[in-house]
């Protein structure tokens, strides 16, 4: 049974904290259920680019402030920060140990990064939309298709609208 969710409330974390240790091609991801409060955080904003290609003359002040919380996070009671574990979407930029920001309230369109559930198992991959069948790509290409069938139980649980790296 193929089933889409749009757009869905939060009420039932604990629920989702309990599948966390699901696995699906080789990743896990981790779901950060506690309590968030969103601080006001201001970092320094410079205002100046960097060159990435040749060097340009430094200007060394700063203009403004950014407040990351507002900056990374629209929609708090929806946004989940999710810990990502496996190399399926290392193409993508997103590698084992980043942190993928997602979105509940914002409905997923072809092409966007999402966070599935299948089956019951929580996936991370590319939405693909053609010809009126679903699929989600890895962009890893280790990792097969997974194309979407009536027989699978099948969600959207969220659309990734930003990620983290360490390095």
């Amino acid at each position: 049974m193929v089933r889409e969710v749009k757009r869905v409330s939060i009420y039932n974390i604990d629920k989702i904290a309990n599948e966390m240790d699901m696995r699906y091609d080789n990743d896990t991801l981790t779901f950060f259920s506690q309590s968030v409060t969103f601080t006001e955080t201001k970092v320094p904003l410079v205002t100046e680019s960097v060159a990435a290609g040749f060097p340009s003359p430094a200007e060394n002040y700063i203009e403004d402030t950014l407040d990351l919380n507002k900056h990374l996070i629209k929609n708090p009671p929806a946004t989940f920060l999710v810990r990502v574990d496996g190399d399926s979407m290392i193409n993508a930029g997103i590698k084992p140990g980043d942190m993928i920001i997602v979105d509940r309230s914002i409905e997923a369109k072809n092409n966007d990064i999402i966070v599935a559930i299948i089956d019951g198992q929580f996936t991370l991959k590319t939405l693909k939309r053609e010809n009126g069948s679903i699929s989600l790509s890895p962009e890893n290409p280790k990792y097969k298709v997974i194309n979407i069938t009536e027989e699978m139980e099948f969600e959207v649980w969220g659309k990734v609208v930003s990620f983290i790296h360490k390095f």
